[in-house]
C-alpha cells in the first residue's frame, strides 16, 4: 500500500462538490465526476515541512489525493481535468474494492495497471522535490524495458522515445496481422516492404 512519513499525512476528506464545483468541467465530465467518484480525500502532502526535503526549483509541494470510485471503469478525463487546473503537483491513488492504480499529470496523464492495494508501491527518492516528482514520472509513466536504459536522457526525452516506440509496435503488429491474411501478391510485398521499414525505425529507437 501507498505510504509515506506520518507527518506528511493529511487524511482530509474534500466534499465532491465543493471540489468539482472549482474546476471548469463541461457537463459531461461533471456528470461523470458524480457517477464515477464516491469519496476524494487528500492523504498527504509532500512538501519541505512534512518530508525534511527542501523544495526544488519547480516543484515546492506534492498533494496525494486518494479517489475510492463506484465502478473500476471510469473516464480518466476527471482526474486528468483535475490535475491540470490545479497549481500543485497531485499524485492519484486511484481505487476500487481492493484494486488500486496510481495516476499522474505530465503533459498528459500516465497511470499503472490495476493491481491489488498491497501490490502499490512508490518510492520517493532524490535530493528534493524536483527529484522526487520526477522520480514519480519514471515509476508510473515509463513502462518496464520499453526505454534502453540511458541516464542522459531526460524525463521528456524518455517519454517521447516511449511514445514512438509504443506506436511504431503497435503499428507493426497491425501489419503482421494484415500481411498474414493478405492472399495477393502484390498487396503482400508492398505490406512486407512498409513493414521492415518500420522495425527499422523501431531498431533506432531503441538504441540507447
Amino acid at each position: 500500500m501507498l505510504t509515506f512519513p506520518s507527518k506528511a499525512a493529511v487524511g482530509r476528506i474534500m466534499p465532491k462538490e465543493a471540489f468539482y464545483k472549482k474546476l471548469t468541467l463541461s457537463s459531461e465530465i461533471r456528470d461523470k465526476f458524480v457517477a464515477d467518484v464516491k469519496r476524494i480525500v487528500m492523504e498527504y502532502k509532500l512538501a519541505p515541512d512534512t518530508i525534511n526535503m527542501a523544495k526544488g526549483e519547480e516543484v515546492s509541494e506534492i498533494l496525494v489525493l486518494f479517489i475510492e470510485l463506484k465502478k473500476q471503469a471510469m473516464d480518466y478525463r476527471i482526474v486528468e481535468n483535475i490535475a491540470r487546473q490545479n497549481a500543485h503537483k497531485l499524485l492519484f491513488l486511484l481505487k476500487y474494492k481492493e484494486q488500486g492504480q496510481l495516476a499522474l499529470y505530465y503533459s498528459k496523464l500516465y497511470k499503472t495497471s490495476w493491481m491489488p492495494l498491497a501490490d502499490i508501491n512508490l518510492d520517493a527518492r532524490g535530493l528534493n522535490l524536483d527529484s522526487i516528482w520526477e522520480g514519480f514520472v519514471e515509476q508510473i509513466a515509463l513502462q518496464e524495458n520499453v526505454v534502453p536504459v540511458n541516464e542522459r536522457l531526460s524525463i521528456p526525452e524518455k517519454l517521447r522515445k516511449q511514445d514512438a516506440i509504443l506506436k511504431l509496435q503497435k503499428e507493426i503488429e497491425k501489419l503482421e496481422r494484415l500481411s498474414r491474411n493478405e492472399k495477393q501478391p502484390k498487396k503482400q510485398f508492398q505490406l512486407y516492404t512498409r513493414l521492415q521499414g518500420l522495425k527499422r525505425l523501431l531498431a533506432e529507437e531503441k538504441r540507447e
